[in-house]
């Protein structure tokens, strides 16, 4: 991450040791630095967050090794990512409430002692079920931290600089990812599967003093008692919707023990239940999740808008890794280095997108963004077996670009409507429809490709044509659910940038 975009500290003189208190952190401000403590906390945040998201995808190629190991199915271990995933939806929505109950400071030293926490059990585990044990520990600590920097870029920087250091933030969320099965990689045949836990190890324990320094809370702690029927009915509202998701598309393939339209069919039901509780809630200001960020355009907008490209971007991440190498023919190492640019171009356009946004705002990047992704998947849609590496590459890096143009502005224009004790709850939504939108996407992607080419099968093609035939479809339909968002993208208006909330337009 680039210390130029957030202002580094040398640039700065005669700061204060502790951050300003909550007051003075929600004051207006027309300066162009941060202060070092501000600094400080949120360059801590970004390289917390950039660990616990770069653990986060070494799974894809840590499994195998760990299924040699410890003598388990790719059934069973596959449960490695699910439960991560499964404990993320469900953790997610409850993170406004923790971070507005235990303030910055006690939320991220939560978050990180989780994590560090699961990353030991994880590398010491006897056993699958321990190793699983300690992915859920971990994803409990990622949960947290991913709506707590968001939170926090929200509380303590001026509104005019919001845009280049959320450009930051989607380096970190965007280069993790692609960093990730590669390090994963570079550690697993020298050292072992267990030191891709162990290497992060130190990282997390260094993070977690730092935190004990540097993070002060940054707005005022809510003294609201904590709703048991609420986090009941998140857990298995937001959980039975991802497990069906997920479900949805691994049966489209290979089938599962449990139906998964029971878990999702429960979820969604009992998603009505948690929404009308929370509505309750709020006439008392003590909803685990706050919905009346809805009542803001820009943040209904920016929801829908990130719930589409989410879908689009992790259903091609999932899916074009199969049909590059079960179709095409190609190795695994060769599909790793066709996505490694996409994956970095999108982190390091991060920064640059964010200050372009602070100088045009959400439109003039946004709609030609949608329009790059909507063309980006809409090339994917022509795959053949004949398809040229060039072109795969080509429609990655602009896939890629599209979506960096679309979520810095977004994550900027859709917080920035709201008001500060809202923030955390904000951020705690779209991490949560990113979560539900990323399953979604996967399942739809993978259950059409798979629908297709086993029609094409029945209907003779060969095995490589009917793939990418089914490919096709779910690239063509991807594509086409993606105009909307251009449309959507041209009525997301430019939050008030004086440091001060007058409400949405």
């Amino acid at each position: 991450m680039s210390t130029d975009t957030i202002g580094s500290p040398d640039q700065l003189s005669d700061p204060p040791t502790d951050l300003p208190s909550a007051s003075e952190a929600a004051a207006p401000s027309r300066t162009d630095k941060l202060a070092p403590g501000h600094f400080r906390a949120i360059a801590l945040l970004m390289a917390s967050a950039f660990t616990v998201i770069l653990n986060e995808t070494t799974m894809s190629v840590a499994l195998q090794p760990i299924m040699d190991d410890l003598n388990i199915t790719a059934t069973t271990g596959q449960w490695l990512t699910t439960a991560f995933l499964l404990t993320m939806a469900v953790v997610i929505p409850a993170t406004g409430y923790l971070i507005n109950r235990l303030g910055t400071r006690g939320a991220y030293l939560l978050a990180m002692s989780l994590f560090t926490v699961g990353t030991a059990l994880a590398m010491v585990a006897p056993n699958f079920a321990f190793l699983v044990t300690g992915r859920v520990v971990q994803a409990i600590g990622t949960a947290i931290m991913l709506p707590l920097m968001m939170t926090t870029v929200m509380t303590i920087v001026p509104a005019h600089m919001r845009g280049r250091v959320m450009g930051n933030v989607t380096l970190v969320i965007a280069l993790a990812p692609a960093l990730g099965p590669t390090v994963s990689g570079a550690i697993l045949e020298p050292l072992g599967w267990r030191w891709v836990f162990g290497v992060v190890l130190p990282i997390a324990v260094l993070a977690l003093g730092a935190g004990l320094l540097w993070i002060r809370d940054v707005s005022d702690k809510e003294h609201h008692h904590l709703d048991p029927l609420s986090l009941v009915l998140a857990l298995i509202a937001f959980g039975g919707v991802v497990w069906g998701l997920s479900g949805l598309g691994e049966a489209a393939q290979h089938g599962t023990p449990i139906n998964p339209w029971i878990p999702l069919g429960a979820g969604l039901a009992t998603l009505g239940l948690f929404v009308w509780r929370q509505i309750a809630r709020q006439r008392t200001d003590s909803a685990l999740l706050d919905l009346r960020t809805f009542l803001q355009p820009n943040f209904r907008l920016g929801v829908a808008i990130i719930a589409v490209a989410m879908m689009a971007m992790l259903g091609t991440m999932i899916m074009l890794p199969l049909v590059l190498q079960d179709a095409l023919g190609m190795a695994p190492l060769t599909v790793g280095l066709i996505m490694l640019p996409g994956g970095v171009a999108m982190g390091l356009l991060g920064p640059v997108i964010g200050r372009l946004y602070d100088r045009v705002g959400p439109r003039p990047i946004m709609i030609p963004g949608t329009a790059l992704v909507t063309v980006a998947v809409g090339m994917l849609a022509f795959l053949t077996p004949e398809t040229s590496l060039f072109y795969v590459l080509g429609a990655h890096i602009l896939l890629m670009i599209g979506l960096a143009s679309v979520f810095t502005p977004l994550f900027s224009s859709a917080l920035g409507v709201l008001q500060p004790h809202q923030y955390s709850h904000g951020s705690a939504t779209i991490n949560t429809v990113q979560q539900v939108a990323g399953a979604a996407g996967t399942a739809l992607f993978v259950a059409i490709m798979t629908i297709r080419s086993e029609a094409l099968t029945a209907a003779g093609a060969p095995p490589a044509e009917a793939m990418t035939g089914g490919a096709g479809l779910a690239f063509g339909i991807g594509a086409g659910v993606m105009v909307v968002t251009i449309f959507l993208a041209s009525l997301v208006k430019r939050p008030e940038t004086d440091g001060e909330f007058h409400g949405g337009h």
